[in-house]
């Protein structure tokens, strides 16, 4: 069921990316996240209800609710147009508490991509405080990359492999997660920065070189 839901976390962040991008309405864009972020507060619900007090189960499901919460809170202003600047504090949280969930992964569940892919969540909510609760606008290009090219990394492709039976060899799996994450996320933000060229305007009509 938690892999089903991580199919919809990646389709949540292509779409919140292509939104950043200036490729998706704001309204039509808050429509899916009350979808997504609904469903990722009833799985972990599920989960924890039917995990038997097993601790360890109740911890790897509570996660979900981060995102959950974000979804419900980002679909929620886009529609009613509240100011971005308590989902970028949340986001904060989110990105602090993804380092624990992080460490988790990585010793407890001996779960090595995933405590990668934590990594790449606690990066991604830390750009969205910048953007959305300190209003640095001049990441919002860079953040949209991101954050489109995360939905397939830590959410489309996991879950699509999670759910074939296709997702082994986790050493190397994490150290190529890792890998990617660093190129990719270095190489993007000289290109997403870059200054567009001024060009020089028209003469007006009727100046001397232009045609009357």
């Amino acid at each position: 069921m938690g892999n089903v839901g991580l199919l919809f976390v990646g389709a949540v962040l292509f779409m919140n990316g292509l939104l950043l991008l200036g490729k998706v309405d704001a309204r039509s864009g808050a429509v899916f996240n009350l979808f997504v972020g609904a469903l990722q507060v009833l799985t972990p619900t599920y989960l924890i209800f039917t995990a038997n007090n097993d601790n360890m189960k109740i911890l790897a499901a509570s996660g979900i609710f981060l995102f959950g919460f974000t979804y419900l809170y980002v679909g929620i202003g886009l529609l009613i147009g509240l100011d971005s600047s308590g989902v970028g504090y949340y986001s904060l949280f989110v990105a602090i508490v993804a380092l624990g969930y992080s460490y988790v992964s990585f010793r407890l569940f001996k779960d090595y991509p995933f405590g990668v892919i934590w990594l790449y969540w606690a990066f991604l909510w830390f750009l969205f405080f910048l953007l959305l609760g300190l209003k640095m606008d001049s990441l919002k290009v860079y953040t949209g990359w991101v954050t489109a090219i995360e939905g397939w990394v830590t959410g489309v492709i996991p879950a699509g492999l999670l759910l074939s039976g296709y997702w082994k060899h986790p050493d190397e799996t994490a150290i190529a997660l890792g890998a990617f994450g660093v190129v990719v996320f270095a190489a993007l933000w000289p290109l997403t920065r870059k200054t567009p060229r001024v060009t020089s305007p028209a003469p007006p009509a009727g100046s001397v070189g232009a045609p009357t």
